[in-house]
C-alpha cells in the first residue's frame, strides 16, 4: 500500500531555504502544508509515495537527463509501476487500483514537483493519454497484451493522433488502416508524438472506413517493433528536452483486426473522451511548476539587492506575485469542481475546456512574469525559471490549442457561427 505523506500545496518557512546550482530548493523537513479538501489521506499515501521516488530516483539526475536530450524512460516506468502509480484508475484485474479518476489528478500534481516538464508529460502519456480509451473499451486480450504491461511498467505507451497537417484538427487525419482479410494495413505517418523514440507499443488513430469524418476512425494497439513502423526522426524542440518526440512513418504495416478498441468506427468519439483525462493532467501537472516559480522567485528577489534593498521590497513585485498565487489557487479550484464533476459521470467539456485554457496562459504569464524578476539570471540555464520558461509554453498547444478551447467554451455557449454548408 501507498505511505501516507502530504497533499502538493506547500508553504515556505522561512530558513528552509538552501541554494543550489539550478534552483532553490526546499528542505522537505520544514515545510508546512495546506490540506486540499479534495484528497483524502488515501490520495496523500499516493502522493508520498511518488515523491519518495522523485526525490531519490528522478529529480537527482534531471540536470543530467535534459543535457542529453533524453530520460531513461523505460527504467523510470518500472519503478513507477513497481510502486503501483501508473494503474492508479486502471481495473484490478490488470494490475491497476481501480481508483476513480481524482487519484490519477493527486498523482500529476505531485508529478508537478519534478524540477522539468518533460518527465511528468512522458509519465501522464502512459496514465492519461494511451490508455483511457483501452481500458474502458478495449477487449480482454488487448488489455492483457497492452494494458497490463503498461500498468506494470514493463511497457512504454505513446499515442499517435496528431500529424504534420492535422493536429489540433483532429477530424483531418489521413492515416488509414484498410482491412485486408483478418489483419488491418496501416499507412501513413504521425507527427510530435511523446514517447515516440522509447515507446513499445502506439494506441494509434487511423481511419478505418469512408465515412463521415467523426465515424470513419478506430484507435488501434500497434506493437512499435512491427515491420513497416519507422522513427522517421527525434524533433529537436525549444523545450521538454529530454522528453523525446517522434516523426513516425507507416509503411503497409499489418497487424490483426482485432487490434481496434472496441467498436470500429468509434475511434474519434473514444479520443474525445480521452481528452478530457489528458487535460485535466495536463492542468493538475501545471501547478506546482507555477508555485515553483513564484516560490523560488520570492526567495531570488529577497535574497538580491538594488538601489539599496532587496527586489522583493519594491510594490510591483510582491504585488504581482501576490496576484499569480491568487491565480494559481483559482485554477486549481476549478479544476478540483471538474475531477468532482467527472467523478460523479457528469459532462466536463465545458469546464475542462475553460480550465485548459486558463492554464496555458497562466503559466505563461507566471513563468514570463517570474523570469523578469530574475533580471539577466533568468536569461540563463542555470537556474530552473528559464527551463519552466521554455517547458510551460507547451501547455496552450498540446492536447488542443488555445484557439480549440475557446472554439468548445463558445459552442458550449451558443455563440460559436454554425459552419456554412
Amino acid at each position: 500500500m501507498f505511505h501516507a505523506y502530504l497533499s502538493t500545496r506547500v508553504v515556505l518557512v522561512p530558513g528552509a531555504i538552501r541554494q543550489s546550482r539550478r534552483f532553490i530548493s526546499l528542505s522537505p523537513t520544514q515545510l508546512k502544508v495546506n490540506a486540499c479538501s479534495i484528497y483524502k489521506e488515501d490520495h496523500k499515501e499516493i502522493q508520498n509515495t511518488l515523491k519518495k521516488i522523485i526525490d531519490k530516483d528522478i529529480n537527482p539526475h534531471v540536470d543530467q537527463w535534459e543535457a542529453e536530450g533524453k530520460f531513461p524512460a523505460r527504467e523510470v516506468f518500472k519503478k513507477l509501476g513497481s510502486a503501483g502509480l501508473l494503474g492508479v484508475t486502471k481495473p484490478t484485474e490488470y494490475g491497476g487500483a481501480g481508483l476513480d479518476f481524482s487519484y490519477s489528478v493527486a498523482l500529476n500534481e505531485q508529478l508537478g514537483a519534478v524540477h522539468c516538464g518533460s518527465v511528468p508529460m512522458a509519465v501522464a502519456v502512459q496514465t492519461d493519454m494511451s490508455t483511457p480509451a483501452l481500458a474502458r473499451c478495449g477487449s480482454d486480450r488487448l488489455k492483457r497484451e497492452f494494458l497490463a504491461p503498461s500498468v506494470a511498467g514493463d511497457l512504454v505507451s505513446c499515442l499517435g493522433v496528431s500529424e504534420p497537417g492535422s493536429g489540433s484538427d483532429v477530424a483531418s487525419i489521413q492515416t488509414r488502416a484498410e482491412r485486408k482479410g483478418d489483419d488491418l494495413v496501416i499507412n501513413g505517418q504521425k507527427m510530435w508524438i511523446t514517447n515516440g523514440c522509447q515507446a513499445d507499443w502506439i494506441c494509434l488513430l487511423a481511419n478505418t472506413n469512408k465515412g463521415a469524418p467523426h465515424k470513419s476512425k478506430s484507435l488501434i494497439c500497434v506493437p512499435m517493433d512491427t515491420k513497416g513502423v519507422t522513427i522517421a526522426k527525434r524533433i529537436d524542440k525549444m523545450g521538454m528536452r529530454s522528453s523525446d518526440t517522434a516523426q513516425i512513418f507507416f509503411e503497409d504495416v499489418r497487424v490483426p483486426a482485432d487490434n481496434i478498441i472496441g467498436e470500429e468506427g468509434k475511434g474519434f468519439t473514444y479520443q474525445m473522451e480521452q481528452f478530457q483525462e489528458e487535460r485535466m493532467a495536463g492542468i493538475a501537472l501545471s501547478l506546482v511548476p507555477m508555485e515553483l516559480c513564484i516560490q523560488q522567485t520570492i526567495e531570488y528577489t529577497r535574497q538580491r539587492k538594488a538601489f539599496g534593498k532587496s527586489i522583493l521590497d519594491n510594490q510591483v513585485v510582491h504585488f504581482t506575485l501576490a496576484e499569480l498565487q491568487t491565480e494559481v489557487e483559482l485554477l486549481r479550484s476549478l479544476l478540483y469542481r471538474s475531477v468532482e464533476s467527472f467523478v460523479q459521470g457528469e459532462d466536463v467539456t465545458e469546464l475542462v475546456s475553460m480550465g485548459k485554457l486558463k492554464s496555458g496562459r497562466l503559466v505563461r504569464e507566471v513563468s514570463d512574469k517570474c523570469l523578469q524578476f530574475w533580471g539577466g539570471m533568468g536569461f540563463t540555464n542555470e537556474v530552473v525559471i528559464s527551463r519552466m520558461y521554455r517547458d510551460l509554453r507547451l501547455l496552450s498547444i498540446g492536447g488542443g490549442a488555445d484557439e480549440v478551447m475557446l472554439g468548445i467554451v463558445a459552442k458550449y455557449m451558443g455563440t460559436l457561427p454554425k459552419p456554412g454548408k
